[in-house]
């Protein structure tokens, strides 16, 4: 832990946290931490564990451990008391209504908020000034999307819940080059503007770019937690997912 980790406050701290689907161990006892407006990757092979990781922590499968956010315990919470408290995840495939449009998947991301009418306006702006393909379509149907376009509606409609921390499950999973990079870089820009960001991904190099810290799993456990500057190829990578 470097002097300046060492004095800024921890966002999320994880403990000794396990999961199962069954009687079949997924995540074996897992040590990670965010901290205040940090943005941490979790790397690793097909397999070794990152959703499970992200799930467990939202409480969508079978877990134990000791999970806190803001100095306060959440792992008795469930998942939409988790969501209530600021931790907000973007799932694999998106899981956006189909059928409803832009702006209704948007405005559903909000409800768990209070807000006035104007404070709705004025999330949406934020929202449309981050991804503005949102907004020149916003009576479309969410389903009619491309798929760079739906990305983008599930991490706007994320936002909207005004998360503390946005935890990111494959962004880029399925998308052109050049929009994953959009999309990345545009996790940067939210991160800069101080929101905490756990971002599971298999595109590496894309990740390492905005990333602080790494965590690299492997067969459901923890194999290494680097500086993103440590990490300079594929082979580095691959030393810690087979050994």
């Amino acid at each position: 832990m470097t002097p300046v980790e060492a004095d800024t406050p921890r966002l999320l701290d994880v403990v000794g946290l396990t999961a199962s689907y069954g009687h079949i161990a997924a995540l074996n006892p897992t040590n990670i931490h965010v901290n205040e407006g940090e943005l941490v990757t979790v790397l690793g092979p097909n397999g070794a564990g990152k959703t499970t990781l992200l799930r467990a922590l939202t409480r969508l499968i079978n877990c134990q451990g000791q999970v806190t956010f803001r100095g306060r315990n959440i792992a008795s919470l469930q998942t939409h008391q988790i969501a209530e408290s600021g931790v907000i995840m973007v799932q694999e495939g998106r899981g956006l209504f189909a059928e409803m449009s832009v702006r209704e998947n948007l405005l559903l991301g909000a409800y768990s908020r209070r807000r006035t009418e104007t404070q709705l306006q004025e999330s949406l702006d934020k929202v449309c000034e981050l991804f503005p393909r949102l907004r020149e379509r916003f009576d479309q149907t969410a389903g009619l999307m491309s798929g760079g376009e739906q990305q983008m509606l599930a991490v706007g409609r994320a936002l909207m819940a005004s998360p503390k921390l946005l935890m990111l499950d494959e962004p880029s999973l399925g998308l052109a080059p050049r929009v994953a990079v959009e999309i990345i870089e545009t996790l940067g820009e939210l991160n800069r503007g101080g929101l905490g960001i756990l971002l599971i991904e298999q595109k590496a190099p894309l990740a390492l770019k905005l990333a602080r810290r790494v965590y690299i799993m492997s067969s459901g456990n923890v194999r290494a937690e680097l500086a993103a500057e440590e990490i300079g190829s594929h082979r580095d990578l691959a030393r810690y997912y087979f050994n």
